[in-house]
């Protein structure tokens, strides 16, 4: 309540001062509600909260060089299921902020989102998919001390659904354009330097470090159409936690680096992405280390692998393994990987490109745990820079885009994927992997008068886990503002044989969308943009309302 009046006397006063000048608000609502029902066919017992929803309101106030905001949310009765219980019957304000900006400063109390780099040493950000806001309560500083070098500064709490984590996080990062410092105009070279620390109470184990530090440097250049990128980051030693419990006050010490390089021009795409991740866990609170919510994370370690678009295709996908584990159970030091990808268009009227021309893309990861000695007595371990670690994921995949009429397009895809079951399932590693093929052909016909249908076939084949799959959708677009669809994921294979079906559609008009759906969802990993949280099986009806003003 005393967030509420605050921040309505904050807004008034903004206004009341700058009367004369012209200001404006902006912002939005996204609602997402479902109705669980019980359903005997996939287990799925409805929780006592049958209705639940998350709710989301923002509203911005700018005037000039000044702008303020606040998001209220609201998770009643409870949170969708899959989402921090924290969350479960709490609704108020949970972020504020004021902010200056003019050419050279940029300054924001209260609530924020910022990132250094590409995230491997600090992001916070929103994702309200995945139930994830680390935003940092307490003082963001950016200044462009010349025209080729930014700093950085920030202070604060992380959020915690709506309180605020225990370690403070201290960090500042500076980035400099060494091409318009040297006055180089054949090559652009951008050079980063960060320190981001946590600081929390120990609470008298002399053992354990009150501060500790994660210290990166990054090096980007492009030279005409090439480009290529390197970051470094060393974490201090600290202890390492599981279900929010020390292991022992035995301190280990992080590494990060990431190496990528491409090439692109009209028509041609090729990227290659290396990355080594040893003990690198980095929390705004030390015994999060390990919550399946990714609550108070500090860093941003995505899945490097490609980010698939259909209902088979997503059901193996790869969750980043960067944690220090040494127990009985399970032993692992972190993740070495790579990712490549190619793209390719070939011209109109060309042997392939046929009268449309035709678009190829490929791409292949593979991941595997760090190779690495463990002595679990003395709870030591010693890892190789690459070595013969476990193969934790292996995805090789080809689409291929073509028109072939002037009303009708088409999509093929291939995969073939090998993935630790441990990662499916979110335990110990290394005790078996699954192996599937999948293949998809997606059909979208275009009408004179502006509608549009889709029709999309898959099919998984495998011997391992649930056995084989095959699923279709159907979707018919009556205009740009009004859709319907059905989909069905049949593990005709599997015990059971399960269909996992949805029906649904969607209206649009302005800056308004309202969907609605009812079906079965499937449990398992979701993933968006690398990031991933466990959803379990369920039925029900699903609404979902936005509205941008």
């Amino acid at each position: 309540m005393k967030k509420s009046v605050l921040l309505a006397t904050l807004f008034l006063n903004l206004y009341v001062i700058n009367a004369q000048e012209t200001g404006y608000f902006y912002g939005g609502l996204e609602s997402n509600s479902q109705w669980y029902q019980t359903d005997e066919g996939i287990n799925f017992l409805a929780p006592e909260d049958q209705f639940r929803a998350n709710n989301y309101l923002l509203l911005n106030y700018n005037l000039g060089k000044f702008t303020a905001g606040m998001q209220f949310e609201s998770y009643l009765p409870s949170a969708l299921l899959g989402y921090d219980p924290i969350f479960d019957n709490q609704n108020g304000v949970a972020t504020y902020y004021v902010n200056y900006k003019d050419d050279n400063l940029d300054v924001t109390g209260g609530y924020f989102y910022e990132q250094f780099g590409s995230g491997l040493i600090l992001r916070s950000w929103e994702d309200r998919q995945l139930g994830l806001n680390n935003a940092i309560k307490g003082l963001n500083v950016k200044f462009n001390a010349t025209e080729d070098l930014t700093i950085k500064g920030v202070f604060g709490r992380q959020r915690v659904g709506f309180i605020e984590s225990e370690g403070v996080i201290q960090a500042i990062d500076a980035d400099l354009s060494l091409s318009g410092a040297l006055d180089i105009e054949t090559v652009d070279i951008q050079m980063g330097l960060s320190y981001v620390g946590r600081n929390q109470d120990t609470n008298g184990v002399e053992a354990i470090p009150s501060n500790v530090g994660a210290y990166g440097g990054r090096l980007d250049v492009v030279v005409a159409n090439f480009y290529a990128g390197v970051e470094a980051i060393i974490k201090d030693p600290d202890v390492i936690a599981n279900e929010g419990v020390i292991a022992s006050n035995k301190l280990y010490d992080g590494t990060a680096l990431q190496v990528n390089a491409g090439y692109a021009q009209k028509g041609l795409g090729i990227n290659a992405t290396f990355r080594r991740l040893e003990n690198y866990s980095f929390f705004s609170d030390r015994l999060a280390e390990g919550n399946v919510f990714n609550q108070q994370v500090i860093n941003f370690v995505p899945g490097l692998t490609k980010q698939q678009d259909y209902l088979l295709t997503n059901i193996y996908v790869y969750n980043p393994q960067p944690r220090l584990v040494i127990e009985s159970f399970d032993q692992r030091a972190g993740e070495v990987g790579t990712q490549f990808d190619l793209f390719y268009s070939f011209k109109k009227g060309s042997l392939l490109g046929g009268k449309y021309g035709t678009k190829l893309a490929t791409n292949f990861s593979y991941w595997g745990g760090l190779d690495a000695e463990y002595n679990l007595e003395n709870r030591w371990y010693k890892a190789k820079f690459i070595g013969q670690g476990r193969q934790l994921f292996r995805d090789a995949n080809l689409e291929v885009k073509k028109r072939i009429s002037k009303d009708w397009s088409t999509v093929f895809t291939y995969q073939n994927v090998l993935i630790d079951k441990g990662i499916v399932e979110g335990g110990p590693l290394g005790e078996t992997s699954i192996l599937a093929n999948i293949g998809v052909i997606e059909a979208t016909k275009r009408f004179n008068d502006g509608k549009a249908a889709r029709f999309v076939i898959q099919h998984l084949w495998s011997e391992d886990d649930r056995k084989n799959w095959a699923a279709a959708v159907v979707e018919y677009n009556f205009s740009t503002s009004l859709a319907i669809y059905a989909a069905d994921n049949w593990n005709y294979e599997g015990v059971g044989q399960i269909h996992y079906y949805s029906v649904g559609g969607s209206y649009t008009k302005g800056n308004t969308r309202f969907a609605i759906n009812y079906g079965r969802q499937r449990g398992g990993l979701i993933c968006i943009g690398g990031v991933c949280r466990f959803v379990p099986e369920n039925t029900g009806l699903s609404a979902n309302l936005t509205v941008a003003f």
